[in-house]
């Protein structure tokens, strides 16, 4: 299997996993359904209410609309936050390495997500609880809204670009921080996709909402009625749909090949094919609503449950195809390591192990080989790049290494190592002399 040098192949945790892994996978793809139907419900909850008090400033039922529909919001967003840690835990636990990697990637908006997520909360509260004290500064209130429906959106995308960036460790070594991540070309097709659901999603609980048996909408309503109010989400669900039919093509197209197979494709195309039966019978339901719209209600709900369910477990298989070599890659480098140290344990119990290795290739196998090999890259350059660099020039070494920084694109930055300049003038020797040495033997430097 040939490696490239930019992809980097980190060893992976050796600790089993607390449960079979098909169970975790299982469970993955059914808390992740669980968790993302009440992100819909949020996302797309926050923007029809934002929408209605619009509309509601030429048309007072609309206010009430929006009023009703931001109620549902402060409940879908808890329930959001709290069905999300199980499927957080999960993908802890299956993808640990690739999780980690990722975060550390995104930077501070990655760290900033619980503060993002506090602030989203505080205004969703503000904009439901003080519709009557503003309702002389309407503007005011529609950008309380407008704010937290805005973070709503943020959110997700930080989520979206992270879990993404995962999937692809060849990118690991180019993204610099949040927005370089956002140039990858599938994250914007896979936002946008995701958008287009959560209306469609929201729209579709509103249908149900607002014309549950029980619901008297004359109460609330000075014109609007159950029909109108099916027919109007109806619309908005059968529209979000067919934004979905537009991005989903393009986010199929924007997709890496590895990660595709014919499997992945069918299950696509059998939720593809369930979501356009639904929206022919929201369609026939708009243009010509049937005296019983429960069982055409009962149809639209199951056949979209049905496209959810593909599409959630198409994206599990995306992501076990896509990272599929490189676990093997990872797999061999962990093994490599394993058999190293048992290697040296074995030395060290039959008094083999060498009397006086050098300090240099002491502190380099012990710090420096997790991030520099011979000549791969792995998190920082090889030392056959770095002896062209420093040619003669230890002490070069030494100044980077007591304060590294920003040097190239690429390359994440380099923590400082305070190990004293003695240390760190045999380590640069070696790694000099390591990486400059074409000879077998090239291992052998003394370092000191």
């Amino acid at each position: 299997m040939t490696v490239s040098v930019d992809l980097p192949v980190p060893r992976d945790i050796p600790l089993p996993l607390p449960a079979d892994g098909v169970l975790l996978q299982a469970l993955l793809v059914v808390l992740f359904l669980l968790h993302i139907l009440f992100v819909n419900l949020m996302v797309g909850g926050s923007i029809l209410a934002v929408v209605c008090e619009i509309l509601g400033r030429r048309r007072r039922d609309f206010d009430t609309l929006a009023r009703q529909i931001a109620s549902t919001v402060t409940v879908n967003k808890s329930l959001a936050v709290v069905l999300g840690v199980g499927p957080l835990l999960a993908i802890n636990v299956l993808y640990t390495v690739y999780f980690y990697t990722a975060n550390s990637l995104t930077g501070g908006l990655w760290i900033g997500v619980v503060p993002l997520v506090i602030a989203a909360f505080l205004l969703t509260y503000v904009h439901k609880y003080t519709w009557d004290q503003l309702a002389d500064f309407q503007g005011l209130h529609i950008a309380l809204g407008a704010a937290g429906a805005l973070l709503f959106l943020l959110i997700p995308l930080i989520f979206l670009a992270n879990v993404n960036l995962m999937l692809f460790p060849a990118e690991w070594v180019r993204v610099d921080g949040f927005f370089s991540t956002l140039l990858l070309a599938n994250v914007l097709p896979r936002y946008l996709h995701f958008l287009a659901a959560s209306l469609a999603v929201a729209a579709l609980f509103f249908v149900i909402y607002f014309t549950r048996a029980g619901y008297d909408a004359a109460a609330h309503f000075e014109s609007f009625d159950r029909a109108y109010l099916r027919r109007f989400f109806y619309g908005f669900a059968l529209g979000a749909s067919l934004l979905q039919l537009l991005f989903g093509p393009l986010l199929l197209m924007t997709l890496p090949s590895q990660g595709m197979s014919w499997f992945l494709i069918l299950v696509i195309a059998i939720g593809a094919t369930c979501g356009i039966s639904a929206m022919i019978v929201m369609w026939r339901e708009i243009i010509r609503p049937h005296e019983r719209p429960l069982p055409r209600l009962i149809t639209v709900v199951s056949l979209i449950t049905l496209t959810v369910f593909c599409m959630g477990y198409g994206r599990h298989l995306y992501r076990e195809n896509a990272i599929a070599e490189h676990r093997d890659l990872m797999r061999a480098a962990t093994d490599e390591y394993g058999w190293a140290v048992a290697a040296a344990q074995w030395r060290e119990a039959t008094g083999q192990t060498r009397t006086a290795v050098p300090l240099g290739q002491k502190i380099y196998e012990g710090t420096c080989a997790a991030c520099h090999t011979l000549d791969r890259v792995l998190i920082g350059p090889a030392l056959r790049e770095i002896a062209q660099l420093y040619t003669g020039n230890p002490a070069g070494i030494v100044a980077w290494t007591n304060a590294p920084g920003k040097k190239r694109e690429g390359f994440p930055i380099m923590p400082a190592f305070k190990l004293g300049d003695e240390k760190l003038e045999a380590v640069a020797n070696y790694m000099l002399k390591l990486g400059s040495d074409t000879g077998d033997g090239a291992a052998a430097g003394n370092g000191d």
